[in-house]
């Protein structure tokens, strides 16, 4: 066992051919390390892993054994990637048939990674998102999102405050706004609703129920319950959700805080002012989601990328 002048451990059984290592990362047994890979402060490489040359590795990164980090892999500041978890680069793999260029994958800053998960070539995994173990990575993460299953999808968004039913709590109570809601303009609205042995009638007049002059609308519908839709923000548009059948989980985060309210009863809609992110997703079968929006459709006025968004709101 050696420590070398960078501060570095380094396991006597372990091969670091790279001088480019970080101050305090520890290097443990049966490890290699290959001569052009480049590896942070303060990381934990465990036994048995091996990093290729065309890796990068950020400050703080936890990678735990049998994990090999092949060309093209790039885990940012403070990443876990659980024991025996697969990285790939090339979609079209043949013996001794290397191509011109490996795809690129990238794990971003505070995300986690599974136990014996595989991710596929050219996929990133967003900020603090958690890939749960087994999972097999198709398609890019979203930041902050629980992916679990072969192909992976969506089963939640970490860190959110989650109410358990907060669009029917609001309707039992007759508020206007849930409690629950903590983010700055961003409240349940409950339209008027008619009932009798016919059936059920909601109204909704746009200069009274709709908090500001409707300029376009739009359905979602036919959405499998395994995709998800929205991930973008506003710069200026206003939106009113509204289930008209079946239901839908929204997600609404300012950067800082995020929440999450179940949608599905269609006198029951929320209002998401612009400069918040928002997602949608586990559509029940059948749902049909109508938008209200304050502006008509600009391509520009969206936000879609997360870190561009947060830098935008300032956090």
């Amino acid at each position: 066992m050696t420590v070398t002048d960078l501060g570095v451990f380094v396991h006597s059984h372990s091969i670091c051919e790279s001088k480019q290592v970080g101050r305090g990362t520890r290097i443990w047994a049966f490890a290699h390390i290959l001569p052009r890979a480049r590896i942070g402060c303060d990381c934990n490489i465990c036994d048995g892993v091996f990093v290729e040359n065309d890796v990068t590795v950020g400050d703080r990164v936890t990678v735990k054994s049998g994990v090999q980090l092949w060309d093209g892999v790039t885990l940012e500041d403070d990443v876990f990637v659980g024991p025996n978890a697969t990285f790939t680069n090339d979609k079209y793999p043949r013996s001794r048939h290397r191509p011109q260029q490996f795809l690129k994958t990238t794990i971003k800053r505070g995300a986690s990674i599974g136990a014996n998960a595989t991710i596929l070539p050219g996929v990133t995994v967003g900020e603090r998102a958690m890939v749960g173990a087994g999972a097999v990575v198709t398609r890019n993460v979203p930041a902050g999102a629980i992916v679990v299953g072969n192909p992976s999808r969506i089963i939640g968004y970490v860190d959110t405050v989650t109410g358990s039913n907060a669009a029917a709590e609001s309707a039992a109570a007759g508020q206007i706004a849930s409690p629950s809601l903590r983010l700055s303009g961003c409240r349940l609205l409950r339209l008027p609703r008619f009932s009798d042995m016919r059936g059920d009638i909601t109204v909704a007049q746009f200069d009274s129920h709709i908090p500001f002059d409707v300029k376009r609308i739009f359905f979602m519908y036919d959405v499998p319950s395994r995709d998800v839709r929205g991930e973008h923000a506003h710069r200026t548009c206003a939106q009113v959700l509204l289930a008209l059948s079946g239901g839908v989980s929204i997600v609404v985060d300012d950067g800082a805080v995020r929440e999450e309210v179940r949608l599905d009863d269609p006198s029951i809609g929320l209002l998401i002012p612009p400069r918040l992110w928002s997602v949608q997703y586990r559509f029940a079968p059948g749902t049909v989601l109508a938008v209200f929006c304050s502006e008509n459709y600009d391509a520009q006025e969206y936000v879609r990328d997360y870190d561009e968004f947060c830098n935008i709101v300032g956090r």
